[in-house]
């Protein structure tokens, strides 16, 4: 991987150590400008460490980290300005209104407003692509669950950040505010050039959302690419099924299009209940973790795709 000083985001062999035990072992990766990249782990293999390292909350042991240019744990006023936290929990006002609370954290922002950058986001603007719009006027405290999560996605971004830190962003979404959350996240990367980084195990939402995913595991990356190359180039088949003369048929493929093009030319209508199941996410991060478990190397890497094994490191 790179160390490019114009990345938004540049990690370079960075460890983390408690104790005896190496919770990050020589981590790095980069993200670009407008970069929506997912961050998916194993629990305990350091992805919240990596995160609190980046948003300049914790220290690490060794290595180099520049977040927009600065040591993060140097970062001062308008450096924080410039960077929007969704964390997975925090403690509310809970006597405040939405509207309230979303104008007093949106005030702390005001001093770093530019022309090219206007801070605040307009509370009601804001409001209304969280779907919070109808919920302005009531008590924090009286919101359910995923009302709440809107308005901690509501409070990140109130700040117009130029890097966003998403934890488990979408944890009591209901299919419609999920869907929501995908069209923000999708505005604010394409239409206003925001970087975002997130975490989730949800690996659909990874899929949806990531121009590039990050696997962690046993505090190294494992594996760094978009869902497509990591699903063809490290799954890498193909399963299709279909029906013929009374009977069930199952072929795994590296290929899917040429071989149901021969089969459909050697058997035409006899083919029925025709299905192609390409590997998912969840089939090449089950792979990727278990690969990274591996005493041996893999051989090398397949353009636009960085696999690294713990051996291959040390």
């Amino acid at each position: 991987m790179r160390s490019d000083d114009s990345a938004v985001i540049d990690v370079t062999d960075v460890r983390m150590r408690y104790g005896t035990t190496d919770v990050l072992d020589g981590v790095t990766f980069h993200v670009d400008r407008g970069e929506v990249v997912v961050l998916l782990g194993p629990n305990g293999a350091g992805k919240t460490t990596t995160i609190e390292i980046l948003e300049g909350f914790r220290l690490p042991s060794g290595g180099r980290v520049r977040v927009l240019g600065q040591d993060p744990a140097r970062g001062g006023e308008p450096w924080r300005a410039d960077v929007g936290v969704v964390l997975q929990s925090w403690r509310d006002h809970g006597r405040w209104t939405v509207r309230e609370l979303v104008e007093q954290f949106g005030s702390y922002y005001r001093p770093y407003s530019t022309p090219e950058r206007p801070r605040p986001y307009p509370t009601a603007e804001l409001l209304e692509r969280v779907g919070l719009a109808e919920r302005a006027d009531q008590q924090v405290k009286k919101l359910s669950g995923g009302q709440r999560r809107r308005l901690d996605v509501a409070i990140g971004i109130v700040g117009r950040p130029r890097l966003l830190f998403l934890d488990e962003p979408t944890a009591g979404f209901d299919p419609v505010a999920r869907r929501d959350f995908h069209d923000l996240i999708h505005r604010l990367s394409d239409l206003e050039d925001t970087t975002i980084l997130l975490t989730t195990h949800d690996l659909g939402e990874a899929e949806k959302l990531a121009d590039r995913i990050l696997i962690l595991d046993g505090g190294r990356i494992v594996a760094d690419g978009s869902a497509e190359q990591l699903a063809r180039q490290v799954a890498g088949r193909t399963e299709v099924r279909w029906s013929a003369d009374g009977e069930r048929h199952v072929h795994a493929t590296s290929d899917g299009t040429a071989f149901v093009r021969d089969l459909l030319a050697r058997l035409g209508e006899e083919v029925s209940d025709l299905e192609v199941r390409r590997s998912t996410l969840e089939d090449t991060y089950l792979a990727m973790v278990a690969r990274s478990d591996a005493p041996q190397g893999h051989g090398a890497a397949v353009p636009g795709l960085t696999l690294v094994s713990r051996e291959e490191s040390r």
